[in-house]
């Protein structure tokens, strides 16, 4: 352990000499790293504060120590939503946000609208927290479940679902994004738009610009990012107005990069559907070689053991990607630790991407659910980072997701992993 924190720390005052020098060529299987164009990367104040805030040790010393004189974007930083921890999540503001944080790769959550046309959305049933839909009457009345206020004499809450299926493209694209929140005793609609977490913010929420899935691959092209678009599991009944299927829906997201002529290199499809995953393998399979499979389920032992694992990749699985509490555990000493899952993931051969740092909000009570396997060893902020080095030197991860990608690019520069693990 002394050892490869004295050589991270050596390689904090190289990194940027190192992260020239390397090959793109010499990379792990699955990503392809490069230098991307058109954006200043700038990771701002956070990432030394998350630093500040570490325990006193060698991991905090070797980040002190970081010596690069300019940052550079990494696949190893994946915009989570974009940069949602203050940034309206899939929208344009966001994901320029994410890419000038440094994130390789930005993703776009892929949700249908009533003309099923696609569009960037965390969930297809999450209109009425995620933009104004419920402030314009017209739009509202179109809701599954329109506006209903909250009633304070008996605490009933107010009701709202408002589906991008529910609208047409053109609609959707009417709204402005906002912070994912809401007021349940609202009553007025102006009300219910409300509800921010005070540790995230509105400052920004001004303009939040609605984009679907082909403006996504554009904007997100220009800025010089790669693609990771997640199949959203519908909430309506599939077939959709009786013909239009699931597969239908998993190969339109696939053919709108086709169409735009994106490399299947660049593109890492995403579901927590296997079936969707295998539908890529097998269907369209130069871009099912890099379909991840999302996993957030309560470990059994059925589902964490090696046999599963290799059952996976028998089916055609390359790519994993859990909830980071899954692939840490804490050992005899109380240390994080990879867990048996993520050993298991690693001897089958799969690549792992673990999801979502900055997610959580302050840490001080054990950071809450994605870290719920190792919450005794997390009492600060600055233990996220103790966190993301776990994950990239024992675990191995592949890449981060983060909610603010400059964290996870900060420490993937200081310790010259810009162009690979």
């Amino acid at each position: 352990m002394k050892l490869r924190i004295i050589t991270m720390a050596a390689l904090c005052s190289l990194a940027f000499t190192s992260a020239q020098a390397k090959s793109p060529n010499s990379t792990d299987r699955g990503l392809h790293h490069g230098h991307h164009k058109n954006v200043l990367v700038q990771v701002g104040p956070r990432p030394a504060w998350l630093v500040n805030n570490m325990d006193d040790g060698e991991l905090k010393e070797a980040l002190e120590s970081c010596k690069v004189s300019k940052f550079k974007s990494t696949e190893f930083s994946i915009g989570h939503r974009g940069a949602p921890l203050q940034f309206p999540e899939h929208t344009k503001e966001s994901y320029i946000a994410a890419a000038g944080m440094g994130a390789g790769i930005v993703e776009c959550d892929v949700a249908f609208t009533k003309d099923r046309e696609l569009v960037c959305r965390h969930a297809q049933n999450d209109l009425h927290t995620t933009t104004n839909i419920v402030t314009i009457p017209e739009l509202n009345a179109k809701c599954t479940q329109p506006f209903v206020p909250a009633d304070p004499a008996s605490g009933t809450p107010a009701q709202a679902e408002c589906r991008t299926s529910d609208i047409t493209l053109a609609e959707f694209k009417s709204l402005k994004g906002k912070m994912d929140a809401y007021n349940p005793m609202a009553t007025t609609p102006e009300e219910y738009v409300g509800g921010t977490a005070d540790w995230r913010t509105d400052l920004y929420a001004s303009s939040g610009t609605l984009l679907s899935h082909r403006e996504s691959i554009e904007l997100i092209r220009s800025l010089g990012a790669k693609f990771t678009p997640e199949l959203k599991s519908p909430v309506v009944e599939m077939p959709f107005e009786g013909d239009y299927t699931q597969q239908d829906y998993a190969h339109q997201m696939i053919q709108d990069y086709i169409d735009a002529g994106v490399s299947p290199r660049d593109v890492w499809p995403q579901s927590f559907n296997l079936d969707d995953v295998l539908f890529w393998v097998n269907e369209t399979p130069r871009f099912g070689r890099q379909a991840v499979f999302l996993d957030q389920d309560s470990h059994t032992p059925e589902n964490t053991s090696l046999a599963y694992m290799e059952s996976l990749k028998a089916q055609g699985v390359n790519i994993l990607a859990p909830a980071i509490w899954k692939m840490l555990t804490l050992n005899s000493y109380g240390e994080i630790v990879p867990s048996e899952y993520a050993e298991n993931a690693r001897t089958a051969g799969l690549d792992m991407i673990a999801w979502s740092l900055e997610r959580s909000g302050p840490l001080a009570n054990g950071g809450g659910w994605y870290y719920q396997s190792v919450s005794d060893a997390i009492n600060n902020d600055g233990d996220m980072l103790k966190v993301v080095d776990v994950l990239a030197q024992d675990v191995g991860v592949m890449a981060i997701f983060s909610d603010w990608p400059a964290t996870v690019t900060y420490y993937a520069n200081c310790m010259g992993m810009v162009n690979g693990r």
